[in-house]
């Protein structure tokens, strides 16, 4: 991603808070439903690894941890761009002069790392075709919209959030982007059954991260040494992660990533949802997980 026209264009103040577009009943993010021909019609080839989440449910983190992986548990091959441009967001069409996510994704030669946060039902179906393998991360719903709510703050091409009441409603009726994170995290879990998809947890990884990077290790055909993995696990903690700016999103300009607001990293760990959720609203989204998960045998923990 060629972030020379990208500053210039944030600086002349392009970025403006975006609006949602239903694309098969999911809300979007207006260019991304503008260019859904595009996406849809993406090529996947068949060494294309794809990682996908939910927004804010633990998506740098995994990346991060997938790089490491797939070099040997280097820092500095790591540190060769920002995440971003080492593993394009196929789902991301910002104003022009700025290349698509789409654009950098068919430029960049095989293997390939993507990124995306669609829903099952939207993934192009090039990647099925391919059989691509995918790594699908999801987070508990209590932390994921607290996480997402400050991000909408944060970020101005987001749509505006209202207040933390307001998107709450809004998350647990799936208006937001992406749609219903109950539909996401469900979708994934079944598609698993039917494709090569490793699904991971949150906060599973949170609890104990050697033993899910072995899960991802195993599942890329990897073999990691303990020294290697050590290393993963030391380079991929939240407060390395949060200080590097290869992955703390601190290379993107105030005008579009506003970080006075609230950081891009901001807590990373489960239980903060306490801090914002009254004892009503926690009881509504059990309520509605209960519904929306019943019988698909997804658990969630929201505290470790």
């Amino acid at each position: 991603m060629d972030l020379k026209p990208r500053q210039e264009v944030l600086d002349c103040n392009l970025i403006k808070r975006s609006k949602l577009v239903e694309v098969k009943g999911v809300p979007l993010i207006i260019n991304t439903a503008t260019n859904w021909g595009h996406l849809w019609a993406f090529k996947a080839r068949p060494e294309d690894l794809l990682i996908c989440t939910y927004p804010k449910a633990g998506t740098t983190w995994i990346q991060e941890i997938v790089d490491m992986v797939q070099h040997g548990g280097d820092p500095q091959k790591c540190a060769r761009a920002p995440i971003h441009e080492r593993m394009p967001f196929t789902d991301l069409f910002p104003p022009k002069p700025m290349t698509s996510g789409l654009e950098d994704a068919e430029a960049m030669p095989s293997p390939r790392t993507l990124k995306t946060h669609l829903p099952v039902q939207l993934l192009p179906p090039s990647f099925w075709v391919q059989k691509c393998k995918v790594i699908y991360m999801a987070r508990n719903a209590k932390d994921n919209v607290v996480s997402y709510f400050h991000f909408h703050r944060m970020n101005q091409g987001m749509p505006e959030p209202g207040n933390w009441d307001q998107f709450l409603q809004d998350f647990l009726a799936g208006k937001v982007a992406c749609g219903s994170w109950f539909d996401h995290v469900r979708g994934w879990w079944e598609a698993k059954d039917r494709h090569p998809i490793l699904y991971l947890f949150y906060e599973d990884m949170k609890e104990d991260p050697a033993r899910e990077i072995q899960k991802v290790a195993q599942f890329l055909s990897i073999e990691l040494t303990e020294p290697v993995l050590k290393r993963i696990e030391q380079n991929t903690t939240f407060e390395i992660m949060k200080a590097n700016p290869m992955t703390n999103y601190s290379t993107i300009p105030s005008s579009f990533l506003d970080q006075t607001v609230s950081p891009f990293m901001r807590k990373g760990g489960p239980g903060d949802w306490k801090e914002h959720f009254t004892v009503a609203q926690s009881e509504q989204l059990d309520d509605v997980c209960a519904r929306k998960l019943e019988g698909s045998g997804l658990t969630f923990h929201t505290q470790l």
